[in-house]
């Protein structure tokens, strides 16, 4: 009896041992694994070798292994027009004089020195298949200052005004009302009329209005507006990433350079020296667009809409959705909140919104 308990101890006395031995591998003597760290993998992009001109190739000259060159574009900005090997080139004349990093088009070089002379303009062989060049007004504003030039790519801005109207006369509201004059008669006939007459514009009691109930009074009150009705503007970035074909207008090749007259006759001995007149500044630029994008162009300028651009950077090819600006948007994404009509103001009374006159930088003469 004695012996069975000596065994029943030591076998319980064996198993709390194993048990110790399985925590002290499990907890402190098994390797610990590294956290997996799962990589995102970019998508490649599909890139095409392009052929571009390295140095600058009068016009009528053959291209060679020596003034061309290689650079990779993305696949879905290669156009019909683009060539990919440079045999296909080598041997060929330049149509028109070519720059530094232009990409080579089927336009700007032919096989022989006899097809440079063909009819068309120069500048038609820049614009790829598909598109269009069309020309809007610019000024300083509307032209960041005219710091484009051809190659550059732009957005096209677009400020337009909204009146309401009358669906039936395409009028702007509110519409003049009328006087009615009751039945009367004309003539030895002795036919009844009935006729109208139209009363006087704003300001003198002739424009429709509505009523209203003043609360004080308890009295309805016809109320016609005080002034025209006040456009409502929006803008939006509707056109986004067009290349610049030219700043201002193109020459006119068969157009004669006039020469200026002096306004005083040289002294005698010295040669006629007229200095050239100043640079005047572009009214016009044109840039390459699609074909729905030119109607819509042309429909803005008929329309009077304000065109204004935005210059892009050079490697900046993206695409960003912009939300159309109104006054409610201004003031809810900006936090503008409204003026409180206090009981005080400025003396004396400000109205339009003017720049400070500054003091002018320049030093003065010494004395």
């Amino acid at each position: 009896m004695r012996r069975g308990r000596i065994l029943i101890l030591l076998a319980l006395i064996l198993i709390i041992g194993l048990f110790a031995v399985a925590v002290i591998y499990l907890r402190f003597m098994q390797p610990t694994q590294e956290p997996t760290t799962v990589v995102s993998t970019p998508t490649p992009v599909d890139m095409v070798n392009v052929i571009v001109i390295t140095q600058k190739i009068p016009r009528g000259n053959v291209l060679d292994e020596t003034v061309v060159g290689m650079i990779p574009i993305p696949r879905d900005l290669v156009i019909q027009g683009y060539y990919t090997d440079v045999a296909e080139v080598v041997g060929r004349r330049a149509r028109v004089s070519l720059e530094p990093n232009m990409i080579v088009t089927s336009g700007m070089i032919v096989d022989s020195s006899t097809m440079i002379s063909e009819t068309g303009s120069d500048a038609a062989i820049f614009i790829p298949r598909g598109m269009v060049a069309v020309s809007i007004p610019i000024d300083r504003e509307s032209s960041v200052s005219y710091a484009p030039r051809p190659g550059d790519h732009v957005n096209v801005i677009a400020s337009m005004k909204f009146v309401d109207l009358d669906t039936e006369y395409q009028s702007i509201l509110p519409n003049n009302t009328g006087l009615i004059v009751g039945p009367g008669t004309i003539g030895e006939t002795g036919r009844e009329i009935l006729s109208a007459q139209s009363q006087t514009p704003i300001g003198s009691g002739g424009v429709q209005g509505r009523t209203e109930l003043d609360p004080l009074l308890e009295q309805s009150l016809y109320i016609v507006p005080s002034e025209r009705q006040r456009p409502r503007a929006v803008s939006q970035n509707f056109l986004q990433d067009a290349v610049v074909l030219g700043v201002g207008e193109f020459p006119l090749e068969d157009e004669p350079t006039p020469t200026p007259t002096p306004a005083e006759p040289p002294p005698e001995g010295q040669p006629t020296q007229v200095p050239p007149p100043p640079p005047q500044p572009p009214q016009v630029i044109t840039i390459i667009v699609t074909p729905q994008d030119a109607v819509t162009l042309n429909f803005l300028m008929v329309s009077g809409a304000r065109l204004t651009l935005a210059l892009r950077g050079p490697s900046d090819d993206t695409r960003v959705e912009t939300e159309a600006t109104t006054l409610d948007f201004l003031l809810k994404q900006y936090n503008i909140p409204i003026p409180v009509k206090l009981p005080y103001g400025f003396e004396p009374r400000i109205d339009p919104l003017s720049v400070p006159d500054l003091p002018s930088e320049a030093p003065e003469p010494p004395g």
